[in-house]
């Protein structure tokens, strides 16, 4: 399995853990939830990178590890969505009534801006993330000498 499907599938799976177990023990679970999506986003793309070094037996360039990283993120922001496609089939839209505007918009838009929100903050952060992390772990031209 390729890594950024092996490791945006895991991130995917420790996330969508997180969202229903804080579902369905604590009353307002929205304050904690983008940080367990983040946290696990950001572990993913580290380990994920780290796998690639391990698997090329050398130190990547910035350019293999940001690719690695933003294909990471795709994969996790893909996937994420799809889960709460299922997670709004299955539940409803009570999830999303702590919204902000939720009271008064339309729930069909509500759910519109979550999703969109959802992908393109996965997307946004992991572009972020995976900057960083390969900035610290790519190959330098110190090295090669």
């Amino acid at each position: 399995m390729k890594i950024p499907l092996k490791y945006g599938l895991f991130a995917t799976l420790g996330a969508a853990a997180s969202v229903l177990i804080a579902h369905a023990l604590l009353e307002k679970p929205m304050a904690i939830t983008p940080i367990f999506l983040n946290v696990f986003e950001f572990a993913m793309i580290y380990l994920g990178l780290k796998a690639l070094e391990r698997e090329t037996g050398e130190r990547p360039t910035f350019k293999e590890l940001l690719k690695t990283g933003v294909g990471i993120a795709f994969v996790y922001a893909v996937t994420i969505s799809l889960f709460f496609v299922g997670a709004m089939t299955v539940v409803g839209t009570k999830w999303l009534e702590s919204e902000p505007g939720a009271g008064q918009a339309p729930m069909s838009r509500v759910m519109a801006g979550a999703f969109i929100g959802l992908f393109i903050g996965a997307i946004v952060f992991g572009l972020f993330y995976s900057t960083v992390i390969s900035f610290f772990l790519a190959k330098r031209r110190s090295d090669e000498i």
